[in-house]
Order: structure tokens, then sequence, then C-alpha cells
């Protein structure tokens, strides 16, 4: 049932006292196994998101408010974004691959092999501004037949962050030190790359250096989960992280201090800012997805 809820924002600093918007959250969805990856097309008003169990991508209107079957069959599909041709990119973690849906709604595959070897299941994905596509590949798709298809995985059950270039169709390991990578960000700048790492305890967010040739250096610990589990970011303009977490969303100064949050009444999976000036928020958690105005913007990335 769709409806609203009460917005508590739970002032945990100074900082975090203007982080507000509307008195109440808006579910525009609900009924779902389990939502993810949501992303928003600026072009066409919409909202596209994963129904990971249920093997199908949901599509919200902003103009008429309707929800539909965006696919059917997306090979339970986990982390979305759009590219900065507008295009929707795709980690189907059933198919073990990431896609490309073009404009004309084929399906491209950018990538689903890394030296031979297939990959685990790729969870979450951000596009930079030079076209390069960043994304983790966690073992959870291929752990059981519940969000995917159970099955063996062939790096030996590590599991990697991964750099691919669809220009030349390299594709790279960037990071491999984790236990459970998960959501990722860039900073608007984008010379520097958030991680979660979820499953490692406890649960925490690393932060990168993007150097000049596309590697990542550092990796120090930037925050870490005091309820439950992080999940999918995303960064303001002001450079602050928001994390989806077990009792909401956290929110964290750019030097790492907790300074608030958002609670909510399921468990968030993933978030992500939308509208004509980025200030609607955009929140998959448990069977629904929700959605608030805010004071603050999404970060503004450049367009290559």
């Amino acid at each position: 049932m769709t409806g609203s809820v009460p917005a508590e924002f739970r002032l945990l600093d100074e900082r975090f006292r203007n982080c507000n918007g509307d008195f109440v959250v808006e579910r525009l969805h609900t009924g779902a196994r389990k939502t993810e990856g949501p992303a928003y097309f600026s072009a066409g008003r919409y909202l596209v998101w994963s129904d990971i169990p249920n093997d199908r991508l949901l599509r919200w209107d902003e103009t008429t408010g309707a929800v539909g079957v965006y696919r059917h069959g997306s090979g339970y599909a986990n982390g979305n974004t759009v590219d900065r041709q507008g295009r929707l990119v795709t980690c189907e973690q059933g198919n073990r691959r990431v896609t490309r849906t073009e404009h004309d709604g084929t399906i491209t595959v950018l990538a689903d092999r890394c030296d031979g070897k297939r990959l685990n299941s790729p969870n979450d994905v951000v596009v930079r501004a030079d076209g390069t596509i960043w994304f983790t590949d966690p073992s959870y798709g291929i752990d059981g037949d519940y969000e995917g298809n159970k099955g063996d995985s062939e790096f030996g059950g590590a599991c990697y962050v991964f750099r691919l270039d669809p220009a030349t169709g390299d594709l790279r390991i960037v990071a491999d030190d984790f236990c459970r990578p998960n959501g990722l960000a860039f900073s608007a700048d984008e010379k520097q790359l958030y991680i979660v790492d979820t499953r490692q305890e406890p649960s925490h967010i690393r932060v990168f250096d993007v150097t000049a040739d596309g590697t990542l250096d550092g990796g120090k610990i930037f925050a870490e989960c005091d309820f439950g589990r992080f999940d999918g970011i995303r960064l303001d303009d002001a450079g602050r992280v928001w994390a989806a977490a077990w009792d909401g969303v956290h929110c964290f100064d750019p030097d790492g201090t907790l300074i608030g949050k958002l609670l909510l009444p399921e468990s968030v999976a993933n978030l992500t800012f939308g509208g004509p000036k980025r200030n609607h928020l955009f929140i998959t958690a448990g069977t629904s997805v929700y959605t608030l105005r805010v004071t603050f913007n999404g970060a503004h990335y450049p367009q290559g």
C-alpha cells in the first residue's frame, strides 16, 4: 500500500541540523520481495529499480505516479545506474554480467568474464565522466537461488572491484582485498571512490584515491556501521556520504563523522538523488520504495 510515514531525521551532530526535508516520507510502491538499485532518468522523469527475487525491474513515472514492470526476466538485476548518454547500466546477478540497455531497448553485454573466468554476481555500479564503468562483484547471486542462480565462484571465492573501459573492452581488477564489496560512489570531482565492504566486521566504507591511470590508491576506512550493515551509498554536493543501513540512511560528514540519520520502517538497501535539482531522494528499503524532497542536493558530476 502506498501512502506516507513520518520522516525522522535524528540529529547526532550540529552539522546535520540543516540536513532535512519533507516532514513525511512518501511510499511510492510496496509489495516487492527485495528492492534495490534505484536509478533516476532525468530526461524521462522516471525511476527504475530492481525487485531482485522476483527477477524484474520496476518503473515509477514521476508525472503520473504510475508504477509498472520495466522488464521481467531481468537476470536477477541488483544495482543500476544511468550513464552520461542516458542509458541504463545494470548488474545482473543471475546472469553474472553487467549490461547496458540501449535507447532502442536492446541489451548489450558489457562484461561477463575477466581473464576467461566468469564473474561472481555483479552487485553495484557507477559510471565515471570518462565513460569507464566501475562495479563490485561479491558472491550473493551465486550463494543460493533466492536472488540469483546458485553456482561456483571461478575466482576461488575471491570478490573483487572492477573497472571496465567499454570503448576497448579492457576489464581490470582495481581492488582485491574486500570480503564482500558492495555499494560504491565517486566524490563530486571523481578523484576519490568510496566502496562499502558489507561483510567485513564491522561493516564499513573505505575511500580510495583514483589515480591518473585509472587505478586505486589508499583504501583507508572512512566510516563504520553502528547498526547492522552498510549497502548502497551516495554523496551530496557538500561531500557528505549517505549510506544505506539496517535502521535507515546514515549521513557522514566529509571527515567521516556520523552526524545524523534518516530513520525508516524497513531496512534500507540503496538510494539515489533525482529530480531537476537533484534534491529528490529515492530510497529502496525492504519491500518498498520511498521518496522525499530534501534541503540538500546530490553531487553534481562532470559530464565528460
